[in-house]
C-alpha cells in the first residue's frame, strides 16, 4: 500500500508539500485558479502518476524483449475540463542501436500499444472515461 503525508500552510495563496518513500513535492492551487502557483499541481500530479506508469511499464517491456535500446525519452501532456474530461497523450521515443533489425524496430512499436494496455493507473483512468492516446516514435541511430 503506497503512502503519502501532505501538510498545508495558509489558504488558498499558500502552499503544500507531498512526502512519500521516493516523493517530495511542493504542492499549491495554480495561479489561474486564484492560488500562489508556488508548486506541482493536481492536474500535473496526475500526468506525472499516468506517465510514470506508462514509461515503467514499456521500460520493462522493452528489456524482456531484449531490444538494442540506446535511448527512452517522453513527453506527456494533459488536458483536463469539464467539457472533455480528462484527456492524455504520451509521447515515447525510442532509439534503436544502429545494428537493430527491422523485427526488433516493429518489436518496439509494437511495445507502445502492449504498454498502454497493461499501465494500471493508464487503466484505472480509462474506466474513469480518461482518453489515452499514445504517438510513439521508433528510430535507429
Amino acid at each position: 500500500m503506497a503512502e503519502i503525508k501532505m501538510v498545508w500552510n495558509g489558504n488558498t495563496k499558500g502552499n503544500g508539500k507531498i512526502q512519500g518513500e521516493n516523493l517530495k513535492t511542493d504542492i499549491a492551487i495554480p495561479q489561474s485558479l486564484g492560488g500562489s502557483g508556488e508548486g506541482t499541481d493536481p492536474k500535473e500530479l496526475l500526468l506525472a502518476s499516468a506517465a510514470t506508469c506508462y514509461a515503467t511499464t514499456l521500460v520493462y517491456m522493452l528489456e524482456t524483449k531484449d531490444l538494442p535500446v540506446i535511448e527512452f525519452t517522453m513527453k506527456s501532456k494533459a488536458n483536463v475540463s469539464r467539457e472533455d474530461g480528462i484527456q492524455i497523450i504520451h509521447q515515447p521515443h525510442i532509439v534503436l542501436t544502429s545494428e537493430a533489425t527491422e523485427k526488433q524496430s516493429q518489436a518496439a512499436d509494437r511495445a507502445f500499444i502492449s504498454a498502454d494496455k497493461s499501465c494500471a493507473v493508464g487503466n484505472i483512468l480509462k474506466k474513469a472515461d480518461a482518453q489515452i492516446t499514445i504517438e510513439g516514435k521508433v528510430t535507429v541511430k
